[in-house]
Formats: C-alpha cells, structure tokens, sequence
C-alpha cells in the first residue's frame, strides 16, 4: 500500500506551520486531523476529514532506502573559504524549519584548494524548488556569488541509484 503525506508546508498559514506527517493513510488523516483542530484551530467534522483526505499526496519512493531522490551540485571557485563557512552557517539558521534540504556535503578539490563541489540533497525536484524559491536561499545565492571568481555553476541531478557502502 502506497504510504500518504500530509505536509502543512504546502498550506502556508499565519503560524507559519512546517509539520509533514507520513504513514498509511488512515493513521495520517487521524493524526492531521488532530493537528488540524488543536494546533490550526479548525473544528473537527466529517468536512474537514473529506477535505484533508483531498489534500493528502502518495509519499515518494526512496532511491535506495534513504529519501534521497534528488541532488543540487553546486561547482564554484573561492578563495575565501572562511566567509563561504560562516555564510553557509547562517543560512543553516535562518532556515530552521523552513529549508526542504536534508544533508548537504561541501567538498574541495584535492590538487585546485580553490575549487569547491557542494552536493545538497532533497526528497524530491519539487522540495529542491520550493528551497531556491526561500527568500533565504535568494539573499545566500546573491552573497555566495561576491565571494566566488565566477559564476557558480548549478547542476540538478535525479538519483537513480544511492546506497550505504
């Protein structure tokens, strides 16, 4: 049986909710429902059950086992490896919650110390998109671009295959 996502992300309200619920999709309209009515304020029915049932998505399937079904690499070059470190910290801060990436892997090239590889990894295309669109990400793409010689070069890659060695 396909697993079911309710996810609040896609409902933007005033609190700013980012809850995803997961799992069969009777156990998921229990527990949306119950989040629905004491954390939204809305009034438990038979209209608000039909309602989120509507809203509910098939889950996506794992590449691998591990959610990670999509990946942004990100190729630039810098010499100021330490104000990239300390802006991609505060990125991590200021996204808290709202950010749709899962793990992001920042490499350099062992013989260009210059050159820099960044692999950021998403459940899907659609999370990848909704993470550029943050006003976040927009104001860190715009400073990352005057610490680098060059424009940064983006790569947006499906994984067909991931696993642990």
């Amino acid at each position: 049986m396909t697993r079911k996502v309710a996810d609040c992300r896609k409902y933007p309200s005033e609190m700013n909710c980012t809850l995803t619920i997961s799992g069969e999709e009777d156990e998921v309209l229990r527990a949306a429902v119950d989040h629905a009515v004491s954390v939204h304020g809305h009034e438990d029915s038979d209209q608000l059950r039909t309602d989120i049932r509507g809203l509910l998505e098939d889950e996506a399937p794992a590449a691998g086992g591990n959610g990670m079904n999509f990946v942004q690499l990100i190729e630039f070059r810098t010499k100021r490896r330490e104000e990239l470190n300390r802006l991609l910290d505060e990125w991590e801060d200021v996204t808290g919650g709202k950010r749709t990436a899962t793990r992001a892997v920042l490499t350099t090239d062992h013989d260009q110390p210059d050159s820099f590889y960044e692999f950021v990894e998403f459940p899907s295309y659609e999370d990848a998109m909704r993470n550029s669109a943050l006003p976040e990400t927009d104001a860190l793409a715009q400073r990352m671009r005057e610490l680098c010689e060059g424009e940064p070069t983006f790569h947006n890659l499906d994984v067909v295959r991931a696993e642990r060695l």
